[in-house]
Formats: C-alpha cells, structure tokens, sequence
C-alpha cells in the first residue's frame, strides 16, 4: 500500500482508523451539501484548495461582526481584541508545526509567497554569481520560477535533481548534485501533481552535512500528516491556509530565528519599522519585519480556527484515514482498463494523477462535471513533470478527510462510463 512514512504506516493500525468521523466531519462543510447539475457535489480538487468548515466560517464573521480593527498599536478595545486574535493564531501555527517561538513564524499571502521572500531575502544575501541552487524535478512552478528570477538577477545556476517513472526523486543523483558550490536547497515535500512524499529527512540531512540549508514547499503536506520543523531540522517551511481548510490569501513561513535574523527586510512600509526619519530606517523586531502593512486579519483568524478543527481532529487521524481512501481508490483505478496512474511512489499522499486513452484530461474534469464531481485537469503547475512523463496534462482526483470511499466508487463509475461513451 503507498501510503506516507514510518509514522504514517504505523499510524495504519491505529483503531481510531475505522472509527473516523467522516460523516461527523461532512456535516461540519456546508458547501458539501450543494447540488452540481442536479446531483450531490463529489469535491476531488483538494489538492487546488480546500473547502471549509463552519468554525472557520464563523470565525471570520464573529470577527467582522464584534472584533474587527487594524491590529497592532491601537489602544481602543476593538483593536486590542483583533490583535489578541491574530497574534493568537500566530501562536497556535508555532504549535501546530513545533517551532520554537513565535518570531519564527511569519504571515504571508501563502507558499508562493513565502518562498519569493527567501529568494528574496536570504538568496539576495547569501548567493553570488556561479553559486548553485538545487530544487527537484517534482516541484511546483511556484518553486521553480522565484530560483529562475533570483538565478537572473545573481547569476547563480539553478540545478535539478532527476526523477523516475514512479515519480520518486533519485536520492543517489540527488546527493551527487550537493556540491560546494550549492548555497540553497529546496524541495517540495508532497508533489502536488504526483502525490509523491520526499524522504526530506534525508535530504535535510545530506544538505546540511555540507553546511547548506533546506526550504521545504509544505503546501500539499501540511493538510495530509503531522509536522514538526524542530524534528525535521530544516531552515524554511513555507504553507498556504487554503489548503489547509483556512481562507485564501494567508501563509506562513517557517524560518530559523537565525537566519531570519539576519535576512533583511521582503517590503518597507507599516508595522515592519520602528523608527523612521529621512535619513534612514530603522527595522522592526521578528516577526514584524517581514509583516509590511495592514495584513489580512480575517484570513489569519480564520487560519487559527481551521488548526483548532484539524487539532480536534488529529492528524496523525486524518492521515491515516486518507491514506485509506488513496489505498482503496489507487486499486480501484488499477482495474480499469486504459486508465494509466501518473506518479506511483511507495511513498505517497492523498493524490491520484491519472489519464486515459483517447481523452483529454479536460475532457474528462468536464464530463465528470456533469456527474456533480469536482477534479482537477492540466497541468498542475508542473509543467516539467508533464514533459517528464510525456503528457501534455494530467486528470487529478485529490482526497481530503471529508471524502469517502462510496465518494471514490461514483467517481471510478464515472470514468468506466467515459470511456465506453468514446469507444
């Protein structure tokens, strides 16, 4: 079964597995209750955004009905209130991932961002002409294009570590990329458009055993399994809320309070200073420095009340019970004839890429439409693994804890009555 990790394949035995909520968790989405074309919504697209919760909806509402003001420095009652809640959202991201403290975890528009600020900031900083940056062939445009920029702007060389057929980085190439010459890793922990899961201790630890540092793109992991950056030592974790049952529009980034430190300002403007003259500026504390401006108060808010869910939850639960679905739909796909999975890794998260002879993929997400069944068709923004694969796009079926197997069994339905329909 291609499920996650150690402590995901340990967690597969966990009783809590076959007594988990789903329909306790449904009833909490209303949006699920929607009808698509007269039939009941099927939402496979999870891995593009998440649908949410009515705490987190209520959240937002509670806020712009009793709470709402610009936070910090005001000293009026709503202020206050809306600046405890945000800086306690603040707090419960350090405890969802286990950072140190606080002044790690900065608020961003989310992983796109996040990882165009490390470039930004530290890369600017840190990397010159002939220097390396290694990113895999697995990875999001988001995580590639911000290194092109800064490759531009510093001529520095962007190097890619190679993938196989199952969609797995060769960690052997991998290593034999880290140089003395390499002054940034970074690397996608889940694949969004493989659902590939990297052995990103490994990693962290072969780039550190040369000094060099580690951003991890969180974006498609953080919704699917525990995570801890003090356990996974590595330098950068940078996540989106959306994904993670939050509103869009808010991210964190994750970064070592050293390196953070000592990296300079992403944007001038509000709330990132603490004193300024014409003659010079001079720069707020962690985390504010790379806080510029009125930030989006009700997305944070809502971000702190999406890991009050997950956090009653579990998610080592969740986890488990997604690897479940994965598991059941990836042997459901296996039996359809013509049906060709794309990224197979043995190591592997809540994502099925697939396509079909003879159909375009958008031609599949539109005809599943029509069965009130939400995917994904295209490219993912991985253009390079579309080309790895020879595939001018990719079907995705993306699994969250709301889904159900009875969910899965619509959707193989559907795809077996399309390909009969086109011969």
């Amino acid at each position: 079964m291609p499920l996650m990790n150690k402590q995901h394949i340990e967690i597969r035995t966990d009783k809590t597995m076959t007594n988990f909520p789903v329909e306790k968790i449904r009833a909490d989405f209303p949006i699920l209750a929607e009808l698509i074309r007269n039939k009941p919504l099927i939402y496979l697209d999870n891995a593009a955004t998440c649908q949410k919760p009515q705490a987190v909806i209520d959240s937002i509402v509670q806020l712009y009905s009793h709470d709402y003001a610009n936070v910090h420095r005001g000293v009026h009652t709503l202020s206050v209130r809306s600046t405890d809640k945000f800086e306690g959202a603040r707090t419960k991201v350090k405890n969802f991932i286990n950072a140190a403290n606080e002044k790690e975890i900065i608020f961003v528009k989310g992983a796109t961002e996040a990882i165009n600020l490390v470039a930004q900031t530290y890369g600017k900083a840190n990397i010159k002409a002939g220097d390396e940056i290694l990113i895999t062939a697995m990875e999001h445009h988001s995580n590639i294009v911000p290194w092109q920029i800064l490759c531009e702007q510093t001529g520095a060389i962007l190097k890619v570590a190679p993938i196989n057929l199952q969609g797995e980085l060769i960690f052997d190439e991998f290593e034999k990329l880290i140089s003395d010459k390499t002054r940034l890793v970074s690397v996608v922990h889940m694949s969004n458009a493989l659902g590939t899961i990297n052995p990103v201790k490994k990693i962290i630890a072969a780039a550190h055993a040369q000094g060099v540092p580690v951003l991890l793109d969180g974006a498609q992991a953080i919704p699917h399994m525990p995570i801890d950056v003090q356990d996974l030592e590595c330098d950068f974790y940078a996540f989106s809320g959306h994904k993670l049952y939050a509103p869009t529009g808010v991210g964190v980034l994750y970064g070592k309070q050293a390196l953070l430190e000592a990296m300079p300002p992403y944007q001038g403007g509000g709330d990132m200073i603490r004193k300024v003259t014409f003659q010079e500026t001079e720069y707020n504390v962690l985390p504010y420095k790379f806080e510029a401006g009125t930030p989006d108060i009700a997305g944070v808010v809502g971000l702190g009340a999406a890991l009050d869910y997950l956090n009653d939850i579990g998610m080592a639960n969740i986890a488990a019970y997604e690897g479940e679905l994965l598991a059941y739909a990836t042997e459901k796909a296996r039996h359809i004839k013509g049906l060709r999975i794309i990224g197979e890794a043995s190591q592997k998260g809540a994502i099925l890429g697939f396509v079909v002879d003879r159909i375009h993929p958008h031609d599949i997400g539109t005809m599943l439409d029509s069965l009130g069944i939400a995917v994904r068709a295209g490219h993912h923004c991985a253009m390079p693994v579309m080309d790895f694969f020879e595939v001018p796009a990719t079907a995705r079926a993306s699994f969250a804890m709301y889904n159900t197997k009875s969910e899965i069994n619509v959707l193989m339905t559907g795809i077996a009555s399309l390909i009969e329909v086109f011969g």
